[in-house]
């Protein structure tokens, strides 16, 4: 089959490898759609994990064969699958802090070169046994309706991780929100903010992305490349926003977020993976009482409330993450798409492979 395969820092390559052999408890799908996350991204450019392997986790394709003693699926269905699930009874999943469960943390999809990491950058990905399930409690393959297009559903994994970000804010309607960044993930953040009844500010440099946040009702754009605090208190009558999301890995953006944010208000970091350090204020927690907060990936907590927001989202037209979509590329031109996923441009967006 082919495989964008990671060979080293910055350097990824199609190339031919053997289609992964599935054992007793595990199915093989043959992935339609793989979106390219930043976190994807960020691996490929620091070599941050060992090469050579197949990175892509943002998948949905069809089942193409089932191992021995598999429950609830069958050659033919449509699925998407998460590539981390958690143990269930450990001390973080007590704590519902399932991102830094241990098994959480260890990778259940792959495309079967090098260590797993996902592998939905190649035709085909084995779902290990704890990913499928037992066919009885839900676990991380899902079904996907036949009314539901493969590319809305590769965004069912990226939807959980902003949907519990936004459930840990517990926004209320008369919150003011700032999202800073109008990618992909910065759109869905606003739109699922928006859905709560909050106010929601979006801030970009790019007026295309403001364009097309605006099919999700977000219209209250502001230029980037102008003053965001000051046009965040202007909105707020001078106090400053509630919350501010920062859907940019951009460290310098931290002290923006704090200075938009009113006195009590909240900054949650939605994209700050990669390990450094960042000035700000610690006056403004202290005495303005500011908090700075994180979410990190998925929670099977609200896993079912994330796939109905899909699902009926796309029926409703209301969250067509399709629109979302700027380019398709096939394998053969991975390397194009992680080029421009890398250096994003105005009229870019959502970068998906369609193996």
């Amino acid at each position: 089959m082919q495989a964008a395969v990671y060979r080293d820092i910055n350097e990824v390559r199609t190339q031919t490898i053997a289609v992964p052999r599935i054992g007793k408890g595990e199915v093989l799908v043959r992935i339609d759609t793989c979106g390219i996350c930043g976190t994807d991204l960020k691996k490929i450019h620091t070599g941050s994990h060992a090469a050579p392997r197949v990175f892509g986790h943002e998948m949905a394709g069809t089942i193409a064969e089932v191992g021995d003693g598999v429950k609830g699926f069958a050659v033919g269905d449509r699925v998407m699958a998460f590539h981390h699930i958690p143990c269930g009874h450990c001390f973080y999943c007590r704590k519902q802090t399932f991102a830094q469960c241990e098994t959480y943390k260890k990778v259940g999809t792959t495309a079967g070169l090098g260590e797993p990491a996902g592998g939905g950058f190649a035709q085909y990905i084995r779902v290990m046994d704890w990913i499928v399930g037992d066919g009885v409690t839900p676990a991380g393959l899902i079904h996907i309706p036949e009314d539901i297009p493969f590319e809305q559903a590769a965004f069912i994994e990226p939807v959980n991780t902003c949907f519990k970000a936004v459930k840990l804010l517990a926004l209320e309607p008369d919150d003011t929100v700032l999202v800073i960044g109008q990618g992909s993930i910065g759109i869905i953040l606003a739109a699922l903010a928006r859905q709560t009844g909050a106010t929601v500010l979006t801030s970009d440099m790019y007026a295309e992305r403001h364009a097309i946040a605006a099919q999700y009702g977000l219209n209250r754009p502001l230029d980037a490349r102008g003053d965001v605090v000051a046009a965040s208190k202007a909105a707020t009558e001078g106090r400053g926003v509630d919350v501010a999301l920062v859907a940019v890995g951009a460290d310098a953006l931290i002290a923006t977020a704090m200075a938009a944010i009113r006195p009590g208000g909240r900054v949650m970091l939605f994209a700050s993976t990669q390990h450094g350090t960042a000035p700000f204020d610690p006056a403004a927690v202290c005495m303005d009482e500011k908090t700075l907060m994180g979410s990190y990936s998925a929670s099977v907590a609200i896993q079912q409330e994330g796939i109905d927001l899909v699902f009926e989202g796309y029926r409703s037209g209301k969250l067509d993450l399709t629109k979302l979509i700027s380019h398709r590329f096939t394998l053969e031109d991975a390397v194009e798409a992680i080029e421009l996923a890398s250096h994003p441009k105005a009229d870019s967006m959502k970068i998906v492979l369609k193996p």
